[in-house]
């Protein structure tokens, strides 16, 4: 429940409250509460400029200021601030990056929408953000929970199965969402992790198409409901028609990244979330940066140019094919570079990169998308239209889309939210609880074998669960956490009776592009130091090895040092501890292979989900505590 802040309020003769949005003092037919939404849409549709239905097909970034006043709004280089985006480019979808602690991002959110009531007819702005509930800081992806509960990454989810709890979870994530103003969830990532070297696989919920479905239609009730309203967040489904099969595995926002391949012919498995989700209905759908090398479509080559540009793709195969009619918006960044903490990221414009920006445009509106993702030039649409490259009666078919989902959300007749409530319903003791668990839920047991190494004595039981009062040794999980979990610090490895090692998946660190250091690509193989470590640690005292799977590791070297091994997929220390404890069982299976070597990775086919030979742990793999 919001609070009507805006002076724009206003009461019909009849007594209807409604939202005088053009300010001429009536109750248009599309500032009635009482239409149906369809009806609306077309009253406002023949209202509107061509600037303002330009300013709909876009759908770019901002930042919230610390204050959360738009005042303090500094943009960085090449990018308007919020206001400008709003009140003078007419953009009204924004997809919002920092946010301050809710109060002031809740203030932020409501001066946000008091300057697009200024606007000629009153469109709200729905605001709208990658994932924010976990432990992965990317700001091209997603974004660590600071303000909300913290749960563990969709591979986490995937790793427990349990429709019911991913439910509560997008319930719980969308309660906190619209705490603070937030509409649009760019997210479920339906993609399957068939390449084990993709850096985006933490977002997915793992290689299997039949699981991944299954949550995907829970992550949608429990955020969008039956039907969308005004407790909805709108979910983006992502990435048409998955972007899992990476060449080599390299991500597609990047130059070396571009192709899409299929060596296996699993074109049709990748698609099977996409149609589930289509099927239970869906509001948004993302196309992927990649561009498909060799793919044929009943019997027709398809022209190898990015999806987002890809007409045989998003016209005929989504909306022809498979029937979807609601909002395809691109990936960001398809149009005009990118520049970030003095970092550049060329067009995602693969394929076309020889086009001119209005050339890259058309292309995008003539495959079938309604928005531009991450760009803010609208000025380029109401050229083509002047110039009569591209109809207005094309560029209604988009806004129309897009108005609905305005509509249905409820944003036209009150966008508000509570400042003084924002932080009493982020972030409540019920909803981290419900995190933390699910975190300790997720830990997914790899190995537990007797004590062993060269100065302890074998146990003649596995080493976990871990009792009360063990002697830990560890120089990554804090003391605090220990002492909550009923453990004892031990200073060094040789006073311990258990050393907890805590690790991340390998990767190559990488950093010529914008955002490229984020995104955790190249080798699976851990280095010789941390090699060197474990099997130092193990000559001393049992070793527990935890390791965060954000993708695939290749674990062979550190298993014969590791008296028990966990995989998580973002958890913190008390919620790892919980699990070693048995305080709360851990339950969760592999929801992707773990390859016994790079070789097996590299010999693969990224299209096919478990194609690695000889793997060392398999997918769904997971024992009991």
């Amino acid at each position: 429940m919001s609070v009507a802040i805006g002076d724009e309020f206003k009461q019909s003769p009849d007594g209807v409250p409604f939202r005088d949005l053009n300010g001429n003092g009536v109750m248009d037919p599309y500032e009635d509460p009482r239409r149906p939404v369809q009806e609306r849409v077309e009253d406002l549709i023949g209202r509107l400029s061509l600037e303002e239905k330009a300013g709909l097909m876009f759908h770019t970034m901002a930042s919230a200021t610390e204050s959360g006043s738009l005042d303090d709004d500094a943009p960085r280089a090449g990018r308007s601030g919020a206001a400008e985006l709003v009140g003078d480019k007419l953009i009204n979808h924004i997809n919002v990056h920092f946010l301050p602690e809710p109060r002031l991002a809740a203030k932020w959110v409501n001066e946000l929408q008091r300057r697009a009531a200024d606007t000629p007819h009153g469109i709200p702005v729905t605001l709208s953000t990658d994932p924010r509930h976990s432990f992965a800081e990317n700001w091209g992806a997603s974004f660590t929970a600071i303000h909300f509960s913290a749960w563990p990454e969709p591979l986490g989810m995937a790793a427990i199965g349990d429709e019911e709890l991913v439910r509560e979870f997008a319930g719980i994530a969308r309660k906190e969402y619209t705490a603070v103003g937030i509409r649009a969830a760019l997210h479920p990532t339906i993609d399957l992790a068939t390449e084990p070297r993709w850096a985006r696989q933490y977002g997915t919920f793992g290689q299997d198409a039949g699981l991944v479905s299954r949550l995907a239609l829970a992550y949608l009730d429990g955020f969008e409901g039956e039907a969308l309203d005004g407790g909805s967040v709108a979910c983006m489904a992502k990435h048409f028609p998955g972007g899992g099969p990476q060449l080599n595995g390299e991500d597609a926002h990047f130059p070396y990244g571009r192709e899409q391949v299929y060596p296996g012919g699993m074109f049709d498995y990748h698609l099977e979330p996409f149609r589930r989700a289509i099927s239970r209905g869906v509001s948004a759908i993302m196309p992927y940066y990649g561009m498909p090398m060799g793919l044929e479509l009943d019997g027709e080559p398809v022209e190898e140019v990015g999806f987002g540009y890809n007409r045989q793709i998003i016209q005929g195969l989504l909306r022809e094919k498979l029937g979807y009619t609601g909002v395809v918006c691109t990936d960001w960044g398809l149009v005009t570079e990118s520049r970030l903490h003095g970092r550049q990221l060329p067009p995602r414009a693969w394929g076309v990169e020889h086009l001119s920006v209005e050339d890259r445009v058309l292309k995008i509106i003539d495959a079938g998308c309604d928005q531009l993702g991450g760009e803010e030039c609208p000025e380029v649409v109401v050229d083509l239209v002047r110039q009569g490259r591209v109809s207005e009666e094309r560029i209604d078919e988009s806004v129309r889309r897009l108005l609905s989902v305005k509509f249905q959300l409820g944003l036209f007749d009150d966008p508000y939210v509570d400042e003084s409530m924002a932080a009493q319903r982020t972030a409540l003791p019920e909803f981290v609880h419900a995190g933390t668990r699910a975190q300790a839920r997720s830990v997914t047991l790899l190995k537990n074998s007797a004590a062993h190494g060269g100065g302890a004595v074998s146990a003649p039981r596995p080493i976990l669960p871990l009792r009360p009062g063990t002697r830990v040794f560890s120089r990554e999980v804090s003391p605090e956490a220990l002492a909550l979990a009923g453990l004892k610090r031990a200073v060094n490895a040789e006073g311990a009776d258990v050393a907890i090692v805590r690790v991340s998946a390998p990767f190559d660190f990488r950093d010529q592009y914008m955002l490229e250091s984020s995104f955790h690509a190249g080798s699976l193989e851990f280095d010789a130091e941390t090699i060197k470590t474990v099997g130092w640690l193990a000559e001393a005292v049992p070793v527990v090895v935890v390791a965060h799977l954000d993708r695939p590791a290749v674990l062979t070297p550190l298993e014969p040092h590791s008296a028990a091994i966990a995989a998580v997929y973002g958890a913190s220390d008390a919620a790892v501890l919980q699990a070693l404890t048995g305080a709360v069982r851990p339950e969760g299976r592999l929801p992707f292979q773990l390859p016994r070597s790079e070789a097996s990775v590299i010999a693969s086919r990224p299209d096919v989900p478990g194609d690695v030979e000889d793997a060392l742990y398999e997918c769904g793999y997971g024992m009991e505590l």
